[in-house]
């Protein structure tokens, strides 16, 4: 019997340390879709220097404008991503009430909108895996995997974002987390 296919769509993969180097060094990623086919992710711990509206250049609505602009990994740095939460999101396409979107017009309906609850994060870019790749990687122990909450991805700093769940798992993951962010350093 062959391995049964297991998807790690709305799980955060953590750098185990193996990373050091790469564009995913210290990263967290969100993991958006999955399936035999390849998987899909966004970095959710790499903010840009920009706002959106500096970068993208349609009509959007003010509050879209002014959000942060998020680097959502190393693929096609011209894509546009967004995660978006609401107190209730029936047809959430990653996890329960967290949805992805790549639309210009669905992003400019959710700036519109005046959901007091809705929170938005968007992203260039993205991360990409072909078949099997992505488990292959994680077989490699280049990553670590996490339950994603809401909480990760619209509510917690980027920058310490990984630290702190590193130092949450146990004391080797700590001491990583502690430890320079060059090893040369130490």
């Amino acid at each position: 019997m062959g391995n049964q296919f297991e998807s790690l769509r709305g799980q955060l993969l953590l750098d185990g340390g193996k990373l050091h180097g790469s564009f995913f060094h210290r990263s967290v990623v969100l993991i958006c879709q999955h399936d035999a086919e390849g998987a899909f992710g966004l970095v959710i711990n790499r903010a840009a220097d920009n706002k959106v509206g500096e970068m993208i250049l349609e009509d959007l609505p003010e509050s879209i404008q002014e959000t942060p602009l998020y680097i959502g990994g190393p693929v096609q740095s011209g894509a546009l991503s967004f995660l978006h939460s609401d107190a209730f999101l029936p047809a959430a396409n990653v996890m329960p009430n967290i949805n992805l979107g790549h639309s210009i017009d669905e992003l400019c309906d959710l700036g519109s909108s005046f959901s007091p609850s809705m929170r938005i994060r968007i992203y260039a870019g993205y991360a990409g895996w072909s078949p099997g790749q992505l488990e292959a990687e994680i077989e490699a122990d280049s990553w670590l995997i996490h339950p994603a909450t809401s909480e990760s991805i619209f509510e917690s700093s980027p920058t310490t974002l990984w630290a702190g769940i590193m130092k949450r798992k146990s004391w080797k993951h700590r001491v990583l987390a502690d430890s320079p962010e060059d090893p040369s350093w130490n």
